[in-house]
């Protein structure tokens, strides 16, 4: 099954008390979007009275943006009332046609809440005099107005007289929203070097739509904002059938943690005698480990293993994975005794599979953590079989060291034991980490690995690093049946292994000893 992601108009991330109290305009009026995280990114919504410059080329969401903050901000504000102006040659029922497939678009809001008016003519026969006068008629008639949209503000630029006129008109447009009381949004497409506006208003917000290889990605950076705080630099952005949904950076949100998690810990064990005995009983509890290995030494079964001992002990456990389907790993767990079913059954271990589709990292990232505060388990469990997935969704793969290290920083603040995967390349004697950074982050980093021997494949494995703890440094075998993982009660057979002319096939160089 897979998991459908929960509307995250409201969510945001634990710190943003702490964000929004900062800064100079902490006593001044906002006016929030509804546009999910939006508010976050500006640290608690538009400043009210203020005028505003969003530009971006076509494609990027300029209108659904417009459109969406004039809905949603009706819904959030009873009496409200919003005036959308388009400067475009592009008629309002071919506008409003394209919008029906939105959630948030409602009929039932037009004309009375939000109206809609085409300034094009007044702006194309009469020029900007005639348009400014178009404004203020409207806004008198329509009293309440607090939010005013104006689509198209490139077509006033190219119909004034000179820079100086264009100038005066944005100017005339702030007098008058501050007269009106009014929050203005200026909506316009990149034309070359030439914003005046920028210098003017209050803020400056871009959306872009550009091919990174392949792939199509829009973000949107705040390059101004007088008055407040905001995070700077690109943000991702979807938009789908609920409206615009923007994902912060993961670190630059977490960017300021607290110094610790919960104060008492205790041991999470996996369910194997003889591994949690070389784990001195198990990993600590709100720790981060690492499962390194080849296709097929049996990561995915030791990370389900985890979680089924968890659900016996009355923990919840939760899949989060990318390339197996539930009914698949449901089936490899059930031919290895380990119960699975009968705890998805009960509740106490979620399976959230992603589809093999163009991800977006940030947000996986933050469907995971929102479902983790939506249900604050303490001594919750999680396995991601997979941390590749999320460096696929990466745009920018230099941002990994400092996601993952955010990301596990706040999987700790919640108090979750998390463990993942990372796959090492199948053929090959030595151990070349794809993201050598998760060795850092993480607090235990387990090996698992081939050997070949007269003609017979054996799995080993050991525990290469553990922080804050004692553990066992010796290699192991380990075997998988019918029965489940069975780790060796000693080295000795590891060793036998290993002095016997073994081949390594995958994990870490060996030298060949005689026997």
């Amino acid at each position: 099954m897979t998991r459908e992601r929960e509307d995250p108009r409201d969510a945001r991330p634990s710190s943003t008390e702490d964000r929004e109290s900062d800064g100079p305009s902490a006593d001044i009026p906002r006016l929030e979007t509804g546009i999910p995280r939006l508010d976050y990114i500006l640290k608690g919504g538009f400043l009210r009275n203020g005028t505003y410059a969003l530009m971006g080329p076509p494609g990027s969401g300029k209108t659904i943006f417009g459109n969406q903050l004039c809905f949603e901000h009706i819904r959030r504000s009873p009496g409200a009332r919003c005036v959308y102006v388009t400067l475009l040659v592009e008629s309002h029922s071919k506008m409003i046609r394209h919008l029906r497939g939105m959630k948030f678009f409602d009929t039932g809001m037009i004309p009375d809440r939000i109206y809609y008016i085409s300034g094009y003519q007044a702006l194309r026969d009469q020029g900007l005099p005639a348009l400014l006068e178009l404004l203020r008629r409207t806004l008198r008639e329509r009293r309440g107005t607090d939010l005013l949209v104006i689509d198209g503000l490139e077509s006033v630029e190219q119909r004034a007289p000179s820079a100086l006129d264009f100038r005066e008109f944005v100017h005339a447009i702030q007098g008058l929203s501050a007269l009106s009381d009014c929050t203005t949004f200026l909506l316009s497409t990149p034309r070359g070097t030439s914003h005046a506006e920028n210098a003017l208003v209050d803020g400056v917000i871009e959306l872009t739509d550009q091919l990174i290889g392949p792939r199509a990605v829009r973000e949107l950076t705040v390059h101004k904002f007088r008055g407040s705080d905001y995070l700077r630099g690109k943000h991702e952005v979807e938009i789908d059938t609920s409206g615009m949904v923007i994902h912060p950076r993961t670190e630059i949100q977490f960017d300021s943690p607290r110094a610790s998690a919960a104060e008492e810990r205790c041991r999470m064990g996996f369910g194997i005698e003889s591994f949690d005995a070389m784990l001195e009983g198990g990993l600590p509890s709100g720790s981060t480990t690492a499962l390194l290995g080849a296709p097929g030494t049996g990561k995915t079964l030791l990370g389900l293993s985890f979680l089924a001992e968890g659900a016996k002990r009355g923990e919840k456990g939760i899949y989060f994975g990318f390339y197996e389907p539930p009914p698949r790993l449901r089936d490899k767990a059930r031919k290895v005794g380990i119960d699975l079913d009968t705890h998805i059954k009960r509740g106490a271990i979620q399976l959230i599979w992603q589809p093999p589709l163009e991800h977006m990292m940030d947000s996986l990232a933050e469907q995971l953590l929102e479902l983790l505060r939506q249900d604050p388990t303490p001594r919750t469990r999680l396995f991601i079989d997979g941390i590749e997935g999320f460096r696929a969704a990466s745009v920018y793969p230099d941002r990994m060291p400092r996601f993952l290290s955010a990301f596990t920083n706040q999987l700790r603040m919640l108090d979750v034991t998390t463990v993942v995967t990372e796959e090492l390349d199948l053929f090959t004697p030595l151990i070349r980490m794809p993201n050598p950074e998760l060795g850092n982050v993480v607090e235990t980093v387990v090996l698992l690995r081939y050997v070949e021997l007269r003609s017979q494949i054996h799995r080993l494995i050991s525990v290469m690093k553990m922080r804050e703890s004692l553990y066992d440094r010796s290699i192991r075998e380990f075997v998988i049946s019918e029965r489940g993982i069975e780790v060796a009660s000693s080295f000795t057979s590891a060793e036998q292994i290993l002095s016997g002319q073994a081949r390594l096939l995958a994990g870490m160089q060996q030298r060949e000893e005689e026997p």
